[in-house]
């Protein structure tokens, strides 16, 4: 007969081996799990194919907020979301699901319950076999595919899953839908380089999925910079996106940054404050409405800049920090921007990128934040010297994105004219890249 702590041993084993968020996201900080449960909470539910997915992770976030009786409830409300989705009691679907009950009541000092769903995933791996032992079934792929990317770990793996589960499965087009939106979304953000056929791919996703306004509206996005005249298109989108239960997926975003790279931002500004307007509850179009406010007196102000309209931001962007108190980061150093825009707030400005530079954040944060801060220095504060600090700051932290890459370009445009006192410096640290 085994002693207590053998039993305890074999459960621990039993739950490590499990596919599952417990098992898959082992190291988020504090700070990454706050902001990614202010996400997720405004992701819209109505018609939405992930709604399982998102209750998952839903329930794991809170798992980790130390709130197991909400963690619960949603693990549940996930199983019936697949129930609904799926058309079907069970299926290999819920695997995740009851493997995250299962870490969940061993949690709580439910041993025997976690056992018990333990025994319900031997059941369902031995109902709907893998084509080898190496292999997982195509739902674990696609849920592991969609997790991974909200959890923004793995990024070299997504794609991969993505592809396995549609070679599984390939009658599921929201699998297909999110795999090509997750390229283009990582193309935009600079962090991978375009695929060839990615137009090709976002086109046929469209003919297969001609509803998804969100997929429609990134693959504008994509023509719109490779130089293609989408304006008539977007303000088409505009309009169906506008009639559509509001979310964070709606495409609302995308399609405002259709107007940015069609230079339509006045047009942006106008979209995002009638949806405020009409949603007044929806915190994150305030956020969008902000952004589009940002857009228009950092890049398109070439006639100079309106007071009256950093006055406006101003006040958005303080009602929305108040809005997402624990994910306000990026918002902050926005709001720092405008501040740096305004001939009588440059003061504001530095005291709000100091306080910054002194808070705890991850490294793709500081990675950002450093970008930004150099184009400051260099742009508004003309102090060349520090904003090749903060670029080589910047560019060392080993995460692939748009802004390593724009601190990178300043500092090889800067030793290539080769008059920068720290030219040397500069040299070294592109070298050791």
């Amino acid at each position: 007969m085994m002693s207590a702590y053998q039993t305890q041993t074999t459960l621990r084993s039993k739950l490590e081996a499990l596919e599952c968020h417990f098992t898959w996201a082992l190291d988020l900080s504090k700070i990454f799990i706050l902001r990614l449960h202010d996400k997720l909470v405004d992701i819209g539910t109505e018609g939405n194919s992930w709604l399982g997915h998102i209750y998952n992770l839903r329930g794991f976030i809170q798992c980790k907020l130390d709130s197991t009786e909400d963690a619960l409830s949603f693990f549940l409300q996930a199983a019936e979301a697949f129930r609904q989705v799926r058309g079907a009691d069970e299926g290999p679907w819920l695997v995740v699901n009851y493997g995250n009950l299962a870490w969940l009541h061993h949690l709580m000092g439910d041993q025997a319950e976690s056992e018990a769903y333990l025994s319900k995933v031997d059941a369902l791996k031995k109902k709907y076999p893998t084509p080898s032992e190496d292999e997982l079934h195509a739902e674990l792929y696609a849920e592991k595919a969609w997790t991974v990317t909200m959890l923004d770990i793995e990024r070299e793996l997504v794609s991969d899953y993505f592809q396995k589960a549609i070679r599984m499965q390939p009658d599921m087009v929201e699998w297909n839908t999110s795999h090509v939106i997750w390229l283009a979304n990582a193309f935009i953000r600079g962090s991978t380089e375009m695929e060839a056929d990615i137009l090709d791919k976002m086109r046929d996703a469209e003919e297969q999925d001609p509803e998804n306004l969100y997929l429609a509206a990134y693959y504008l996005q994509l023509r719109a910079k490779e130089g293609q005249d989408v304006a008539d298109e977007a303000h088409e989108l505009a309009e169906r996106v506008s009639i559509n239960p509001v979310s964070s997926y709606s495409a609302m975003r995308a399609i405002l940054h259709v107007y940015r790279t069609c230079r339509l931002i006045d047009e942006a500004i106008d979209l995002a404050a009638k949806a405020v307007e009409n949603n007044p509850e929806e915190r994150y179009l305030k956020r969008f409405a902000a952004l589009t406010l940002k857009w228009k007196i950092i890049y398109f102000s070439e006639s100079g800049v309106d007071e009256s309209m950093i006055g406006r931001a101003v006040s958005l962007y303080k009602e929305v920090i108040s809005l997402y108190p624990d994910s306000s980061f990026v918002v902050e150093m926005d709001l720092a921007n405008i501040y740096a825009k305004s001939t009588g707030r440059q003061n504001e400005a530095k005291c709000l990128f100091q306080e910054l530079l002194k808070r705890k954040l991850e490294p793709a944060e500081k990675q950002l934040l450093y970008n930004q801060y150099a184009k400051y220095l260099f742009f508004d504060l003309k102090d060349y010297n520090k904003s090749v600090e903060y670029n080589m700051k910047a560019a060392v932290i080993p995460i692939k994105s748009y802004h390593r890459e724009n601190s990178i370009k300043a500092l090889v445009k800067t030793k290539n004219k080769g008059r920068h006192p720290k030219c040397r410096e500069i040299e070294e640290c592109l070298k050791n890249l």
